[in-house]
């Protein structure tokens, strides 16, 4: 009797939050919320200058990663692609605000993120303006690196501009505790990265083939700031910043100031998100604009998925630091310090 009245009270709240769905798409209180096939988004007024035009805000923030977000079928690249998508199809968005604050992350997901903003201002030419908040490194510059123009704060954390792989050795450990691995493989380069291994058994043709990957990956990230910040320099004219000749001897992993970034040129100007929106009204054209940013809902089915999800016991240290999910042997644009 109990069990049926729980489903009882569970179908009634369904069905009143379907009826209520209904009611909001059929009076228009809201702009359609959701691609095909994507994740589900409402637009949240930030700030209303009573125009009829809008830029929109979407931001980007910790761990640039392809992993599904908790409680959802999506991750952090699905979501940024459907907000342009939406920024895209609203002939009231007139441009793009990018809210970085970000240490970086994973190396296809920041570059699947990267060619999505420069596929969205080629086909829509709408601009995206880059707001760079506490921390915008490494993956976080890359990912604003396409865009047209950059603002970064005096105090931004930026630059970081490089590749790494890590992981752990622990057959040290393991000998001192008597365990012992056991390998069959099916070529000699099979358990490359592995962390039981000795580190005297990895071949210098094993180090440079690891060595040659890094350096492929590096070249990339090199391209992506010098073909974004270029095609920027010359859609700004005389506005923004030019990168120094030698710029390439600071893309190193080292990181930047806001106020250091811009006198390098790796961005266009010193200010925060306000001066971000306002460049953004001031590239499109319009003499002001609506601030709005999508937020993606958590549908009445998603609740169930989370409620299904279980974690097997696990015992955790509060070290007052939360380390990001780094997976060894993956490549990754992520701010080095954040890693420590």
């Amino acid at each position: 009797m109990v069990l049926a009245l729980v489903l009882f009270a569970l179908l009634v709240f369904s069905l009143l939050a379907n009826f209520g769905q209904m009611l909001t798409n059929f009076t228009h209180l809201a702009p359609p919320s959701h691609q095909r096939g994507g994740p589900r988004l409402e637009e949240i007024l930030l700030k209303n200058n009573h125009s009829d035009n809008k830029v929109a805000v979407i931001p980007v923030e910790g761990v640039i990663t392809s992993q599904a977000i908790d409680g959802t079928a999506f991750n952090q690249v699905d979501v940024i692609k459907a907000q342009l998508e939406k920024a895209e199809q609203d002939p009231e968005v007139k441009a793009v605000v990018l809210r970085v604050d970000s240490p970086g992350g994973e190396v296809m997901a920041s570059d699947d993120i990267a060619k999505a903003l420069g596929a969205f201002q080629e086909d829509s030419e709408k601009p995206v303006v880059v707001s760079m908040g506490n921390l915008a490194a490494s993956g976080g510059y890359y990912v604003a690196a396409p865009c047209r123009w950059i603002v970064a704060n005096e105090m931004t954390i930026t630059g970081s501009i490089g590749v790494i792989m890590s992981g752990f050795n622990y057959r040290g450990l393991m000998d001192k505790v008597g365990l012992q691995p056991v390998v069959y493989k099916s070529g000699k380069f099979k358990d490359m990265l592995s962390g039981s291994r000795k580190p005297e058994d990895v071949s210098p043709e094993e180090q440079k083939m690891v060595q040659s990957l890094i350096d492929e990956v590096y070249g990339r990230f090199k391209n992506v700031v010098a073909e974004g910040r270029t095609a920027a320099n010359k859609s700004n004219a005389s506005d923004g910043r030019k990168l120094v000749e030698n710029w390439a001897s600071y893309a190193d992993g080292r990181v930047f100031s806001g106020i250091q970034a811009y006198e390098l040129g790796f961005v266009d100007e010193l200010g925060d998100f306000d001066t971000a929106v306002e460049r953004a009204i001031d590239i499109s054209g319009e003499l002001d604009a609506n601030v709005v940013e999508y937020r993606q809902v958590v549908e009445f089915a998603d609740l169930f998925r989370m409620f299904g999800q279980s974690e097997p016991a696990t015992v955790k240290v509060d070290l007052g630091v939360q380390a990001p999910n780094l997976k060894p042997g993956l490549l990754y644009f992520l701010y080095t310090e954040y890693i420590n």
